[in-house]
């Protein structure tokens, strides 16, 4: 598990399919943005933190489900139509946003004990979305075949999530608007969709991961 070249064939496979993930994905991260700024419009930016996680729960399941599905199929070397697939994600939903709560639950408990027990729970279930989609697991089994999977794998896993996560991170902390400033709606929309869809090579990138982890023994 070489982190160069796994980032190295992540952004190969994200170039050169652009236009259909930009067609699968895009327009449900474009709509997630448009709804959390009218959640913020409405509630407040100190209330914003918890309907947040609930409009991510309505939508993250969706586009991330269908790019999975997609990664799958074009590595057996299949071209699914794009409404087929968020269909396929559809169907998934359910068990999907359930076990993006729980995750979201575990690294928030995590953080608020110290960033660093946070960092260790989302590289943990890092494969948990792929054991679910791919595998058909209930999400606590996924979460714990997660678990068993990474072992032995951390570091090379978590180099490979900062080198990808960290940069937009940062971006979006810069982003933040001051304190007492009311922020340009429309400019935050723009930037929401973009970086929310730039998270979606992360999703490339453990899909890497995880394939090349299934293809190795055991670790010990």
């Amino acid at each position: 598990m070489n982190a160069l070249h796994v980032l190295r064939d992540a952004w190969f496979f994200f170039s050169h399919n652009l236009p259909t993930i930009v067609r699968l994905c895009l327009p449900l991260v474009v709509l997630e943005a448009l709804v959390q700024q009218l959640v913020i419009a409405r509630v407040g930016v100190e209330s914003a933190a918890v309907y947040g996680i609930l409009v991510g729960l309505l939508f993250y399941p969706l586009y991330t489900g269908a790019l999975i599905l997609f990664l799958d199929a074009r590595s057996n070397g299949e071209t699914p139509r794009v409404r087929n697939l968020l269909a396929a994600s559809l169907s998934l939903w359910p068990r999907f946003a359930l076990l993006a709560g729980i995750s979201t639950l575990a690294i928030m408990l995590g953080a608020s004990l110290f960033v660093l027990p946070g960092l260790w729970i989302m590289i943990k279930l890092a494969f948990a979305e792929y054991l679910l989609v791919l595998r058909g697991l209930s999400p606590l089994r996924a979460l714990h075949e997660s678990f068993e999977l990474t072992s032995g794998y951390f570091w090379q896993i978590l180099l490979c999530m900062l080198c990808v996560m960290l940069p937009l991170w940062l971006l979006a902390w810069a982003a933040q608007p001051a304190e007492g400033t009311q922020p340009d709606l429309l400019l935050y929309l723009l930037f929401d969709s973009a970086n929310g869809f730039l998270q979606l090579f992360a999703s490339v990138v453990l899909f890497r991961l995880f394939m090349l982890r299934n293809a190795l023994p055991a670790a010990e």
